[in-house]
C-alpha cells in the first residue's frame, strides 16, 4: 500500500524526518515563545522541526491549508483529538512493558494496547468514512484507512484481540489464604456470602456506607504474590493463556507505520488549533492567507502579535489589531512614531504572519494576502555586551551587511531601530544607504526608525506612523496607519532621553 503524509504531498519527502534548527529570526519575532507553548505539552511528538522549516512552494503551503480547512469545515478536531489520545494510550502501554516483571501481567498489558489501537483505527475510519474531505491529504488518508481496515492482517488481529480479551475477562477463580499459604483453584459456583451479609444488616444502616476496598490504579504493577497467583491461574486455564502467548508472539509489532505517522503529523494541525482556540474565544480572528511567490502586493486586516495576544488573553485584557496594504512598486514600510507606540510589535507581526503562512498555518488576521519568501532576516536592537570585540555600531553594520549579502529578491528584511548608538547625522547617512540597497534588491522590508527622513524620497517606500490620541498626545493608540511622518517622533525621543519634555521641565522649574 502507498504511504501518505499529512505534511507533504509526497510521503518520501526527506523533510519529513530531517531535523531543522530554529531560524535566527525566531527570537526577534517572539516565535520561540509561541513554539515553546505549542511543543512543550507533548514533547514526544517532536513538533519543533515542522514549525521551524518554511515550505518552498505555494502548492506545498496549499496542501496544508486544505487540511486545516477540512478539519474546521467537517468538525474533525474532536474526532482527531480522541484518536490521538487512544494512540497515545497505546504507546504508553507498550512503553511500560519493560518495567513489568510478571510475564502474564506484561502480556495482558500488551493485549490492552493492541485492543486500544484497533479501537482507535476503527473509530477514526468510521468518522472519516462518513465525511467527504476535499483536501488531498485527508482524501488520501481516508482511502488508505479504508483499505487498511479491510485487510486481513488488521481484521484478524482486531478480532483475535477482542475475543481473547473477552475470554480472559470471563475467567473466575478462587483464592484461599491460610497462614502463609495461598491456594488458587477454579471457581465452582460458590455462594457469594457478601450479598447475604449486606441484606441481613441493611435494616441497621443509617447512611450509605463507604467502600473500604483497596483499588489498584490501572497503571499500577503487581507484587510478587499477585504475580504468582496469576501464574497459577494460567495453569488452571492453559488453553486461553496459550492463545495469549501465541498472540503476543505473532503480533509483536502491530502498529501500522502510516497510521503511526498520521497520528504524529496530525499534531501539527491539532496543536495550532488548540493554541489559537482561546484567542478566538476572546474575539480575535485567524485566516488562511492567499500566498504568492511572485506578487509582492501584500495586505492584511485585523492582524495582531501572537505572543502578546496570548498574554492578553490570560489576563483577560484586549489587544489592538492593525491593517497593512502595499501595492505596485511599494516594498519598504518605514514606521515612525513615539516610543511605546506599537512600532516594534507591528514589525514582529509582519514577520510572524509571513512565517506562519510559509508553513501552511492559519495566520492571526481577519484576511491576508502574503508573499512566500525564501529567507527572512531580522535586525533588532540589542544591548552591547563585553563578549563582542567590536563596538555596537560595528556589530550592527556587520550583521546588516551579512544579511543583505545573503538576501535575494524573494527575501524579507525587518529592521528595528538600527544605528541608535551613533549620531543623528551618521545614523541618517547609513540608513539611507541601506534603504537604497534594499530598494535595489527589491526586498520586502519593514524599517522601524525615529528618522522620519527615511519615510520619503524613494518610490518603493511607504510611510507608516504610530498614532497617538488626538486629545492627549501622551496616550498611545497602538494603531499604525499609513500617514506621512510628522517629524515629532525623534524629537520626542530625544526630549525624553535628556529629560527635556514639557512635563519634566515643569517639574524642575516648580522645584
Amino acid at each position: 500500500m502507498v504511504l501518505h503524509s499529512l505534511l507533504f504531498e509526497h510521503a518520501d519527502d526527506p523533510r519529513r524526518v530531517a531535523p531543522s534548527d530554529m531560524p535566527a529570526y525566531f527570537v526577534d519575532l517572539n516565535l520561540d515563545q509561541v513554539v515553546d507553548a505549542i511543543a512543550k505539552p507533548n514533547p514526544e511528538y517532536e513538533l519543533r522541526s515542522i514549525w521551524y522549516r518554511p515550505l518552498a512552494t505555494v502548492d506545498e503551503v496549499v496542501y496544508r491549508q486544505e487540511i486545516f480547512r477540512d478539519i474546521e469545515r467537517l468538525g474533525l478536531f474532536e474526532v482527531l483529538r480522541v484518536f490521538s489520545e487512544k494512540m497515545r494510550a497505546t504507546r504508553r502501554g507498550l512503553a511500560s512493558l519493560d518495567k513489568i516483571y510478571s510475564t502474564y501481567h506484561r502480556k495482558g498489558w500488551f493485549l490492552e494496547a493492541a485492543c486500544a489501537y484497533c479501537d482507535a483505527v476503527r473509530e477514526i475510519m468510521e468518522h472519516l468514512g462518513g465525511v467527504e474531505p476535499e483536501s488531498r491529504g485527508l482524501k488520501a488518508l481516508k482511502s488508505y484507512l479504508l483499505q487498511y481496515a479491510a485487510r486481513e492482517a488488521f481484521t484478524s488481529i482486531a478480532a483475535e484481540a477482542s475475543g481473547l480479551k473477552d475470554d480472559l475477562g470471563g475467567i473466575h477463580y478462587c483464592v484461599t489464604l491460610k497462614d502463609l499459604t495461598v491456594k488458587v483453584r477454579m471457581y465452582d459456583s460458590e455462594i457469594d456470602y457478601g450479598t447475604d451479609i449486606e441484606q441481613t444488616f441493611e435494616r441497621f444502616s443509617q447512611k450509605e456506607a463507604g467502600s473500604y476496598r483497596s483499588k489498584y490504579p490501572d497503571s499500577a504493577g503487581i507484587d510478587h504474590v499477585q504475580g504468582q497467583i496469576l501464574d497459577c491461574v494460567a495453569k488452571l486455564y492453559p488453553a486461553i493463556f496459550a492463545r495469549l502467548d501465541a498472540f503476543c508472539a505473532s503480533h509483536a509489532s502491530f502498529i501500522d507505520d502510516t497510521v503511526d505517522a498520521f497520528e504524529h503529523e496530525v499534531q501539527f494541525y491539532l496543536s495550532w488549533l488548540e493554541y489559537s482556540a482561546p484567542l478566538r474565544r476572546s474575539g480575535l480572528e485567524f485566516c488562511l492567507p492567499v500566498l504568492s511567490a511572485t506578487d509582492k502586493a501584500i495586505s492584511a486586516n485585523g492582524m495582531f502579535d501572537l505572543a502578546l495576544a496570548k498574554k492578553a488573553a490570560m489576563a483577560a485584557s484586549s489587544i489592538v489589531t492593525n491593517d497593512i496594504s502595499i501595492h505596485g512598486k511599494e516594498r519598504i514600510l518605514v514606521v515612525t512614531g513615539p516610543n511605546q507606540g506599537g512600532k516594534t510589535t507591528f514589525a514582529r507581526v509582519f514577520g510572524q504572519l509571513h512565517h506562519l503562512a510559509s508553513i501552511g498555518c492559519l495566520v492571526p488576521a481577519q484576511e491576508a494576502r502574503l508573499f512566500l519568501f525564501d529567507r527572512m532576516f531580522t535586525h533588532f536592537e540589542r544591548e552591547e555586551t563585553l563578549k563582542s570585540h567590536h563596538g555596537k555600531l560595528h556589530e550592527e553594520l556587520l550583521h546588516i551587511h551579512e544579511s543583505l549579502g545573503a538576501a535575494t529578491t524573494r527575501s524579507i528584511l525587518i529592521l528595528n531601530e538600527a544605528f541608535t548608538s551613533t549620531t543623528l547625522k551618521d545614523s541618517l547617512f547609513l540608513s539611507r544607504r541601506i534603504i537604497d540597497k534594499i530598494a535595489s534588491l527589491d526586498l520586502l522590508c519593514v524599517c522601524v526608525t525615529f528618522l522620519e527622513e527615511l519615510a520619503s524620497g524613494n518610490e518603493k517606500v511607504v510611510s507608516l506612523v504610530g498614532r497617538v490620541d488626538s486629545r492627549d498626545p501622551s496616550i498611545r493608540t497602538f494603531k499604525i496607519e499609513r500617514l506621512p511622518a510628522d517629524g515629532l517622533a525623534y524629537a520626542r525621543s530625544l526630549a525624553e532621553k535628556y529629560h527635556l519634555t514639557y512635563e519634566r521641565l515643569k517639574e524642575r522649574v516648580g522645584s
